[in-house]
């Protein structure tokens, strides 16, 4: 239940916005979840565990438009950016191994790979982290910087992995890191051993706008990842449906009618992105896990599945509109702030219609999910 906790802590924190006059603060949440702008990095030795964990965060695999090659394109001691192509303001940063030389100054590292401008980073090894990197992280935290991460990728047995995570936290513990925690990830499939427990650390570490962003930009890992995305995706609805309703009487530029179907069409179609139910995110997901896509797209079953349109979008406002009589005073008083009891019609609307879509659309994305994985299995 925590991840449902948290998205009602964002509505909550937005409601606090709207109740404050804040709309400006509402209309940056909307926009930053929209866009999903995070700068992910990765240090660590460069070659293909490196690349396939980029790559998977991505929701990508090698040989897909825009995914990091196996061979890093740039000079060792360059950085490589590669961009989501669903979601471009959603970045992961290759960066160059710590260097093992001594003496070594971890700020003179950091302000070359410019370290601040990442909202999370994941210090990566296939042994064990190397002295310099522990002095990395400390140097983070003395920074107040709490999102960097130590990531064992997970090769070998189970045995001689918990072994290596022994030995790992031994190191750092020895090193002066209080606490210290080592992931066990598997680059290839981010749904096992300790990645799903490192995204809810990030999403307690992280802003929570932010939080919010990643897991809005992340493939759909797991069917817990498709109900987090449901609900932070029912907390940006309520975002714009409260923009939209003209709660205020301070103009937002934001909007431009009353029933605003730009903004819906936004809405759905990150979210058709996000819950990776778009054409290509299916037929990439069947290659992924060798099963025929023709099998996981016949699971779509809501139309803004298959392809957001204007048309439906419109379609979907105005039955909301006409069907307002469903809709209980008492479900309008508890979504919207006290000062704004006398919800408008354009308010309810898009709450229902946008809801309503986003359920249908999470459910399509939890049979995929499941679907593939059991595919997987065969």
């Amino acid at each position: 239940m925590a991840d449902v906790f948290r998205s009602l802590n964002l509505l909550e924190t937005l409601k606090e916005s709207i109740e404050h006059n804040k709309l400006s603060d509402v209309k940056d949440a909307v926009e930053d979840l929209l866009i999903s702008r995070i700068n992910l990095a990765v240090i660590g030795d460069r070659g293909e565990e490196k690349a396939t964990f980029i790559n998977s965060l991505l929701g990508l695999s090698f040989g897909d438009d825009g995914a990091a090659p196996s061979q890093s394109p740039v000079a060792p001691e360059e950085m490589a950016g590669y961009p989501s192509p669903k979601h471009p303001d959603f970045r992961l940063w290759d960066l160059p191994p710590v260097p093992s030389t001594s003496p070594f100054e971890p700020e003179g590292y950091m302000d070359k790979v410019k370290f601040a401008r990442y909202n999370a980073v994941f210090m990566t090894f296939n042994q064990a982290p190397q002295p310099n990197s522990v002095e990395v992280f400390l140097e983070a935290r003395s920074q107040q910087r709490q999102t960097v991460y130590f990531v064992l990728f997970a090769q070998g047995t189970e045995k001689n992995l918990e072994e290596k995570r022994k030995a790992s936290l031994e190191l750092l513990t020895s090193h002066g890191v209080a606490l210290p925690k080592v992931y066990l990830v598997r680059p290839s499939a981010l749904e096992k051993f300790d990645f799903p427990g490192l995204l809810e650390d990030m999403g307690r570490d992280l802003p929570e706008i932010r939080a919010h962003a990643l897991l809005l930009a992340l493939p759909t890992l797991t069917p817990t990842l498709v109900a987090q995305k449901k609900e932070a995706f029912k907390a940006l609805v309520w975002a714009a449906a409260s923009l939209s309703g003209g709660v205020s009487a301070i103009p937002v530029p934001f909007v431009a009618s009353m029933v605003d179907s730009s903004v819906a069409m936004r809405i759905l179609s990150k979210a058709q992105l996000s819950l990776c139910l778009d054409d290509e995110s299916v037929e990439r997901l069947a290659r992924q896990r060798g099963i025929e896509p023709t099998g996981l797209k016949v699971l779509r079953t809501c139309v803004l599945s298959v392809e957001v349109t204007k048309g439906e979008v419109k379609k979907r406002l105005a039955a909301a509109e006409k069907d307002l009589a469903t809709v209980s005073s008492t479900l309008v008083e508890m979504a919207m702030p006290r000062h704004a009891r006398s919800a408008s019609r354009s308010f309810a609307a898009m709450l229902q219609a946008l809801n309503v879509a986003i359920d249908e659309m999470a459910a399509d994305a939890e049979k995929i999910a499941a679907a593939a994985a059991l595919g997987e299995g065969k």
